[in-house]
C-alpha cells in the first residue's frame, strides 16, 4: 500500500478532520447523567454515520444502557489474514464544576496554551479525539487505495465513563463476531510530549474488607485490659505479617505468575528520567517503601502489592475513651501483575487471617471485586510492529511502559474474547481529562492520526 500517499492525504485534510472532531465534541454525550441519554445516543449515531460513509457496515446496537457502535470493514484488504478490533468510547464525563471552565465545555476551539496549540472541550482527549484519529486514519488509507491494510472491526461504547455495565455482557453475547487477532485500545497516554509509548501491562485488583470480633461488647480497658483479647491488636498483628523487612508480600504462592522484566525493557525504563526523588518529592516523600532493590517504575509497573486502605476500631471521636473494642476492621487491596490468580490471592489472605485468630476470635470477609492483571508479552510481534511504527512517525524511540492502575477493557478482551490488546494512545498527563478545561494537543491529534496509518500498515506486513 502507498503509505506516503495516505500520510499526504492526512496532512492535506487536517482541517476537515478537525471539523469532524468538533462536530463530535459538540454532542453532550454525558453517560452518567440520565438527562443526557438522547445526546449520548446522538453521538453513537454520529459515529455510525461516519463509519458507514467510509464503507463500513456499521450499526448502533441497543443494550440495557447506552448503545454500542459496531462496524465491520467488508471492502478490499491488503492482508485478509489479519483482523484487528479497535475499541474506543464516545461518552464523556460530566462538566461540573462549570464555573471553573475558561470556555464553554462543548464549544471546541484551537487555543494557544503556553506556546502549545491545543484542542479544547470536554471529550477532546477522553476519548473523542483519541477514537476519531483512528477513524480518520482509515479514511485516508481507504481514499488512497480503496482498501485497508488489514481487516478492521470497530467497537465504540457509550458507557465507559459510567462503569461500562453493558460491555461485558455484550462481548460475551457477540464473542464470535468480535474476537479477532488483536485489539487496539486508544484510551491511554504517551510517555511525555514528543515521546510515544505502548502500555504493555496493567495491574489487576483484589479488594477485601475484613472485620474481627472478640468480646461480645466493648470492654473497660482498666478492668479487662490484659486478660481480654483486643481485636485491634489481633488485626494489626495480622496486617503487619503481610510484609517482610524487604517489602515482599509473605502470603504463600503470592508471586506465582509474576513475570520477570527483560533486561532491555528495564534498561529502556532507566532512560525515562524517573527517579525516586522525582516521583516521591511532589507528594512529600523521600524513600521507596516497596520491594528493596527495585526502581520506582519497576515497583509501579511490574510488581504486585498489598496495601491497607482503611483501618477502623474502637473510639475515634474527640477526647479519650479507655475501651477495648468489640471489633476492628480493615480494607485491604492487592494489585496484581502477569498471571497472578485473584481468587488464589483472596483465599491465601483469608487463610492468613484465620490462622492468626485467637480461639474466641470471629471474622467476617466482604469481597470488593477481583480481576487479573493484563500483560502483552514483551516479545510479541504485535508489540514490536506497533513500536516500530510509532518510532518512525515521531522520530524518537517509542517506549514500552506499564500502568499501575487498571483498565478493565483490556482484561475483558483477554478473558472473554481470548484476544491480546495493544494500548496505544496520544494523550498527555496535562490533558485535564475528567476536569475542567480538558484539552488535546494538536500535535497529538495530527501525529496520532499519522501514527495509526503507520500502525495499521505495519500490522498488515
Amino acid at each position: 500500500m502507498s503509505l506516503d500517499g495516505a500520510l499526504a492525504r492526512i496532512d492535506a485534510g487536517l482541517d476537515q478532520s478537525l471539523s469532524r472532531l468538533f462536530d463530535l465534541i459538540r454532542l453532550k454525550s454525558i453517560s452518567a447523567d440520565p438527562a443526557f441519554a438522547a445526546d449520548v445516543r446522538a453521538a453513537g449515531e454520529w459515529c455510525t454515520r461516519e463509519l458507514t460513509s467510509l464503507g463500513f457496515e456499521a450499526s448502533l446496537r441497543d443494550t440495557p444502557g447506552h448503545p454500542i457502535v459496531v462496524a465491520h470493514w467488508t471492502g478490499a484488504v491488503a492482508n485478509p489474514d489479519r483482523h484487528v478490533l479497535f475499541y474506543g468510547h464516545y461518552d464523556v464525563q460530566p462538566v461540573d464544576p462549570l464555573n471553573l471552565w475558561n470556555a464553554v465545555p462543548f464549544d471546541p476551539k484551537i487555543e494557544d496554551r503556553d506556546g502549545v496549540k491545543v484542542i479544547t472541550g470536554r471529550g477532546s482527549a477522553d476519548d473523542k479525539g483519541q477514537l476519531l484519529i483512528f477513524i480518520e486514519a482509515c479514511r485516508a488509507l481507504i481514499a488512497e487505495e480503496g482498501r485497508l491494510p488489514v481487516k478492521v472491526t470497530v467497537l465504540l461504547e457509550g458507557e465507559e465513563e459510567s462503569g461500562s455495565p453493558s460491555l461485558e455482557p455484550f462481548l460475551a453475547a457477540n464473542a464470535a463476531e468480535l474476537s479477532h487477532d488483536l485489539a487496539l485500545i486508544c484510551d491511554t497516554n504517551m510517555w511525555e510530549r514528543g515521546r510515544p509509548a505502548i502500555t504493555a501491562s496493567l495491574r489487576g485488583l483484589v479488594g477485601e474488607a475484613v472485620t474481627i470480633r472478640c468480646a461480645d461488647r466493648d470492654l473497660h480497658s482498666g478492668l479487662f485490659g490484659g486478660p481480654a483479647w483486643n481485636p485491634i491488636r489481633v488485626l494489626t498483628k495480622i496486617l503487619a505479617s503481610l510484609h517482610d523487612d524487604t517489602g515482599r508480600v509473605t502470603l504463600p504462592g503470592f508471586y506465582d505468575g509474576v513475570p520477570e522484566v527483560p533486561a532491555e525493557v528495564r534498561a529502556s525504563w532507566e532512560t525515562l528520567g524517573t527517579s525516586t526523588e522525582s516521583f516521591l518529592a511532589p507528594v512529600g516523600l523521600k524513600s521507596l517503601a516497596g520491594e528493596k532493590g527495585l526502581t520506582v517504575l519497576e515497583q509501579v509497573w511490574a510488581r504486585p502489592t498489598c496495601e491497607f486502605n482503611g483501618v477502623v476500631g474502637g473510639y475515634t471521636g474527640d477526647g479519650f475513651k479507655t475501651v477495648l473494642p468489640a471489633k476492628a476492621s480493615a480494607k485491604v487491596s492487592f494489585r496484581l501483575v502477569g498471571a497472578q490468580n485473584p481468587e488464589k490471592i483472596r483465599a491465601a489472605f483469608r487463610e492468613r487471617v484465620r490462622s492468626m485468630l485467637p480461639p474466641e476470635g470471629q471474622v467476617e470477609f466482604h469481597p470488593h471485586g477481583g480481576s487479573p492483571g493484563f500483560a502483552m508479552p514483551y516479545d510479541s510481534p504485535w508489540l514490536k510492529a506497533g513500536l516500530a511504527a510509532l518510532s518512525e512517525e515521531w522520530a524518537t524511540p517509542a517506549v514500552v511502559i506499564g500502568g499501575g492502575g487498571s483498565i478493565p477493557v483490556g482484561e475483558a478482551f483477554q478473558r472473554i474474547l481470548a484476544m491480546p490488546s495493544l494500548f496505544v494512545g496520544f494523550g498527555l498527563d496535562d490533558d485535564r481529562i475528567h476536569s475542567p478545561n480538558e484539552k488535546y494537543d494538536l500535535e497529538s491529534f495530527h501525529k496520532g492520526l499519522r501514527s495509526w496509518a503507520r500502525i495499521l500498515t505495519k500490522l498488515g506486513e
